[in-house]
């Protein structure tokens, strides 16, 4: 089997990159739409979700950053143009969403197709023993979930 210099299965990688592609499509699409409820939320609850939401799409810009990396890293280029976004996406695109709890469904909806995507590439990685692809999954999925649990208590559901 022939490895790359990290010691990974090349062919396997390749479909790593393929997958975190897809990831990082959807999180360009996860951090817009927060841009969006960012800028358009309206209400008595604007000040604490205007400032929520601005953590919620700075985070997201720091994970589109480390997954871009770890494309990069693992032998691939990440993707970059709009139209791949928009071609790879599985998420609900938000527009012009100014309701507290429409935007609030909006997140917990869209970390929540950001989870299946994530565990996807955590079970591919766990075969090939892609620790630093796998590591980064189990530190997105864990902090996602913690968020869909918050989202969800201010939204007054339980799981």
């Amino acid at each position: 089997m022939k490895t790359n210099i990290l010691g990974l299965p090349v062919k396997e990688s390749e479909q790593i990159v393929e997958e975190l592609n897809i990831l990082l499509s959807n999180f360009q699409i996860y951090y817009q739409n927060l841009r969006g409820i960012h800028w358009n939320i309206r209400g008595k609850r604007f000040f604490d979700l205007h400032v929520k939401f601005e953590e919620l799409y700075n985070d997201a810009q720091l994970k589109i950053d480390l997954i871009a990396e770890r494309v990069l890293t693992i032998g691939g280029t990440p993707l970059h143009t709009f139209e791949d976004y928009i071609k790879y996406n599985r998420l609900t695109v938000g527009k012009n969403i100014s309701n507290d709890e429409k935007a609030v469904h909006l997140i917990v909806n869209s970390l929540s197709d950001l989870l299946k995507i994530e565990r996807e590439i955590l079970n591919k990685t766990a075969e090939i023993n892609d620790e630093g692809t796998n590591s980064m999954m189990s530190d997105f999925i864990s902090e996602q979930e913690k968020t869909i649990w918050m989202m969800r208590a201010w939204l007054e559901e339980s799981l």
